[in-house]
């Protein structure tokens, strides 16, 4: 069993609009860049950024233009879905690297993603860039029926994504996209099914007696990933269900299962950030509490494989 620490809460100097709680609750993606930790939250059209240090509150960067819903149901259809955070290399117009954020594609409205530009020190500049992701999306739906892409990490010269199959008829998958393809989408504005190049389903057991599914990934430098995954009682991918357990893990570089044991808190894990300290990987995770009024905790974690 793997041990967490709870290291702060999400809370942020000012709500996303007037009269919503001042927290992140919704964490679904982690990046930590520098000195700053990048999250986002599936019901959210902002990025937040905190310090790496202390528990100053942290700000918000706007992703997407618009307001939504106060009301649950209205704001549950009307979200982006942003489920997946990953760090990309320098680009044309992004010379110290960018941001991507990706959603579920479980529904048509949860299409569109954003890509921002970071500065040397790895903080967000200037506005955030649409990215469609409809016909890549499209073309894994043909695959895999209902779509849920909840990780990406890029690994080597593949931007990996993780599916996420809820329920026992769900399929959890790895699909690489090629990466010089994808930036060259993302910089462009969109991702298509040209830029996919190889899926590989995945059974990752069970806790608490309902399957294990993925829900975020971080490289690590020598081309493994971790990834975390969750076993949320639930038959699809729109509805919450109650949660039985979470777990990390390790992927090769070829995407063969090195390691995975299970977490001793009983929280929806939805983000991780990776990296090797002192030989050692160490975590950072955010969970999502599936309530707006509970602020999602970042806690921390040590894995207990070679570094």
């Amino acid at each position: 069993m793997i041990r967490t620490t709870l290291r702060r809460t999400l809370t942020l100097a000012s709500p996303e609009s007037p009269g919503r709680p001042a927290h992140v609750s919704a964490a679904s993606g982690l990046v930590r860049v520098g000195e700053w930790l990048h999250i986002i939250a599936d019901d959210s059209l902002h990025l937040a950024t905190f310090p790496l240090r202390g528990d100053a509150p942290g700000h918000l960067s706007r992703l997407f233009e618009g307001l939504l819903p106060d009301e649950p149901q209205a704001r549950k259809a009307a979200k982006p879905d942003l489920e997946a955070l990953c760090l990309l290399p320098p680009m044309a117009d992004a010379p110290h690297g960018a941001l991507l954020a990706l959603p579920s594609g479980s529904s048509p409205a949860r299409m569109r993603g954003a890509l921002l530009s970071l500065n040397a020190e790895g903080a967000v500049v200037g506005e955030a860039r649409s990215v469609d992701c409809s016909t890549m999306y499209q073309q894994l739906s043909r695959e895999f029926g209902t779509l849920n892409i909840e990780g990406a990490a890029v690994v080597g010269n593949r931007l990996r994504l993780l599916q996420r199959g809820n329920g026992d008829a769900g399929i959890d998958a790895l699909v690489d996209l090629d990466r010089e393809r994808a930036l060259r989408g993302v910089e462009v504005g969109a991702l298509g099914p040209e830029v996919v190049r190889t899926t590989r389903r995945w059974e990752l057991g069970r806790a608490g007696g309902v399957r294990l599914s993925f829900t975020d990934a971080s490289p690590l430098p020598d081309g493994r990933m971790v990834f975390t995954a969750t076993a949320e009682d639930t038959r699809d991918t729109y509805a919450d269900g109650p949660i039985k357990g979470s777990a990390v893990g390790l992927l090769a570089p070829d995407g063969t299962p090195l390691f995975l044991d299970g977490v001793d808190a009983k929280v929806k894990l939805e983000g991780v950030d990776a990296r090797v300290e002192g030989g050692r990987v160490h975590l950072l995770l955010v969970a999502d509490a599936d309530d707006p009024t509970v602020a999602a905790p970042l806690m921390e974690a040590v894995l207990d494989v070679a570094a």
